[in-house]
């Protein structure tokens, strides 16, 4: 199950960004954000409400789930939209690509989890994969101090999208599931973009057009409402420093649709960078040496 959500995960975020380079025009960016959490939301609430596995939460976890919509759902991806006009997008990748580390760092601090050394190793590995597979993306660009900023967004971004994976994290050890919280997660978060939007005047407009709607559809159904659910409930199989290894091999997949559909050339070096990549995925899939863990500073009875 872990390896079919983990494969999952990878094939469909590998994907969507040619979803999300489709919506580009019309709808302004946000717009297309919160049209597609909204939706994705009251997706998930139809199929719980017939499944009738909605599951109650008191404040305590509605709050969390205000703070997850906040991180997952609304900054961490106008962070990223935002660098994007300023830094290469594989410079964004490899920042991104961080979020094993940060993953790591954080399960140490909130949960008590020790950091496993081949976790450490892998993504180590699978950061230097990604500078070779964009290194002459990166080599062309030239430092100005919107780099720092597009740079400091990226990574405000990737702590942000750690912050939600901790949180989601809490609330499945408290038995909450991700279908629930993704749920109520995509709703205020959408809400929240939504209030955004409207405070600064920006126009709520419409594609029509079949490119549009097919690429909405296509982030909505598979890129949010699975693609989501299947990463956070591997959050909490695997725990979040191993399943963050997944922000490396996005890129990968990335960049062999665009070999396919764009006509990306493959070089010496990108070919180094993706077998750095695939080596740091084994170590990170090795079974660690069980180890006692340390004091965590939250428990799941807290919520």
């Amino acid at each position: 199950m872990n390896l079919f959500l983990y494969s999952l995960t990878v094939l469909i975020w590998g994907t969507t960004w040619i979803a999300l380079k489709w919506q580009l025009g019309v709808v302004a960016i946000p717009v297309s954000i919160v049209y597609r959490f909204a939706l994705a939301a009251l997706v998930l609430f139809a199929l719980l409400l017939v499944s009738r596995r909605l599951q109650v939460m008191n404040r305590r976890g509605h709050l969390i789930c205000l703070a997850q919509g906040l991180c997952l759902f609304c900054v961490n991806f106008m962070c990223f939209l935002t660098a994007s006009q300023w830094i290469p997008s594989g410079l964004v990748a490899v920042v991104f690509s961080t979020a094993t580390l940060w993953n790591a760092l954080n399960a140490r601090v909130f949960f008590g989890q020790r950091v496993a050394r081949n976790v450490l190793m892998g993504g180590g590995l699978g950061l230097l994969g990604l500078g070779l597979l964009f290194w002459p993306e990166l080599a062309g660009h030239t430092a100005s101090p919107q780099t720092l900023l597009g740079l400091g967004l990226a990574l405000l971004g990737t702590m942000c999208f750690s912050a939600g994976n901790m949180l989601s994290s809490l609330q499945q050890k408290a038995g909450l599931r991700p279908l629930t919280t993704n749920a109520w997660g995509m709703a205020y978060g959408s809400a929240m973009l939504a209030t955004y939007c409207a405070v600064r005047g920006i126009p709520f407009e419409m594609d029509w057009s079949a490119r549009y709607i097919g690429a909405l559809g296509y982030l909505v159904i598979p890129g949010s409402v699975i693609g989501f659910t299947a990463y956070l409930t591997l959050v909490g199989r695997m725990g979040p420093e191993r399943a963050a290894y997944c922000t490396v091999l996005f890129p990968v997949v990335a960049l062999n649709v665009s070999a396919f559909a764009e006509g990306y050339q493959w070089t010496a070096p990108a070919l180094a960078g993706l077998v750095l990549v695939m080596l740091g995925n084994v170590l990170v899939f090795r079974k660690p040496k069980p180890a006692q863990p340390v004091k965590p500073v939250f428990k799941a009875e807290h919520i």
